[in-house]
């Protein structure tokens, strides 16, 4: 890919840590980084990281090879009305946009157009993100260069488009899901007898810890829980305990939940 420019059309929470995350990863310089958002706030922000910044969406297509759609589902149509006459084949748009097919942005836009779907989360602003992509039949000469941008970023996988809305759900969704996990458990190393900034370092590390030991042995859970769960142990009662609370199940129905609201959404 030679034109390595990228402008990202919406710098709210998911379009800010992107900006964060290409700053950090070094995968392009801050030049060529375009940023187009309506907040006069949010763009000062990031004029002072050295970002191209403009409240103009056609404007900030000018001279992009790759464009990252960011902006709120219910904006898509206008948003994507609106630069459509800078589109061409030899851009790729990136669409970040939960709920938005890649055949709904292909009516909008028209054929031709080289289009990915990919689904971050906010931990991409420390190059830690997991990204899912779906891609469309155009985007053959350009797929190992975005897997190259976001492996910039955390780790990137390439699933078929009808999982994407569970991958919103388990990437997306799951950072929220983990971290109320970790503010729970805090509250609890409070309740006996830590202070809070100690309680929330040790549950982050053993967070951390607890998900690199999945990553780099690619054990199942309950192999690394059974290492540590001895008879009649403390770690037994409490997690016997978290069970008959309904941990698991509770988790699970969330994720059902959220997974049902975006079917809803697509209906």
């Amino acid at each position: 890919m030679e034109n390595k420019k990228i402008t990202i059309i919406g710098a709210g929470n998911m379009g800010g840590a992107i900006v964060n995350g290409l700053l950090k990863s070094g995968f392009v310089s801050a030049s060529d980084i375009s940023v187009a958002d309506r907040k006069e706030s949010v763009l000062q922000q990031m004029k002072e990281r050295g970002v191209n910044v403009f409240q103009n969406n056609l404007e900030a297509l000018k001279g992009a090879g790759t464009i990252i759609l960011a902006v709120k589902p219910y904006h898509t149509e206008t948003v994507v009305k609106e630069i459509k006459p800078a589109l061409s084949p030899d851009k790729i748009l990136i669409s970040i946009i939960a709920g938005v097919g890649i055949g709904q942005l292909e009516e909008m836009i028209g054929e031709g157009i080289p289009i990915f779907r990919a689904m971050p989360n906010t931990a991409i602003s420390l190059q830690e993100s997991l990204t899912c992509i779906s891609v469309n039949g155009n985007t053959a000469p350009y797929r190992d260069y975005i897997i190259e941008l976001f492996d910039s970023l955390g780790k990137t996988v390439v699933i078929p488009e009808e999982l994407m809305a569970a991958a919103t759900v388990l990437t997306s969704c799951g950072i929220a899901f983990a971290l109320r996990y970790m503010r729970a458990a805090m509250q609890g190393g409070i309740e006996i007898g830590f202070g809070a900034e100690m309680a929330q370092f040790i549950t982050a590390q053993t967070v951390k810890g607890a998900a690199e030991l999945i990553l780099k042995t690619e054990h199942h859970p309950e192999r690394e829980i059974d290492k540590v769960t001895t008879p009649r142990g403390v770690t037994i009662t409490g997690l016997n305990e978290m069970e008959h609370k309904g941990f698991s199940s509770s988790l699970i129905q969330g994720l059902m939940a959220s997974f049902k609201k975006i079917d809803q959404s697509l209906q």
